[in-house]
């Protein structure tokens, strides 16, 4: 949580916040975002393959 209440510092105070900043803020939270659907991505891609599988090697028609 100290993280976040870091985060929510600096989007709330602006007495010297640059645009640096601002883009370091955004490219992680780009990367959190990039990460989330990667990982949500090859998930579903997993549970995809296995009911696939499972649809196969049940003997269907």
């Amino acid at each position: 949580m100290k993280a976040w209440h870091a985060v929510r510092r600096l989007v709330t105070e602006d007495s010297g916040i640059s645009a640096v900043e601002y883009a370091l803020l955004l490219a992680l939270i780009g990367a959190a975002i990039a990460t989330a659907a990667y990982t949500l991505g090859t998930t579903v891609s997993g549970k995809i393959g296995e009911a696939t599988t499972a649809l196969n090697t049940s003997g269907g028609s």
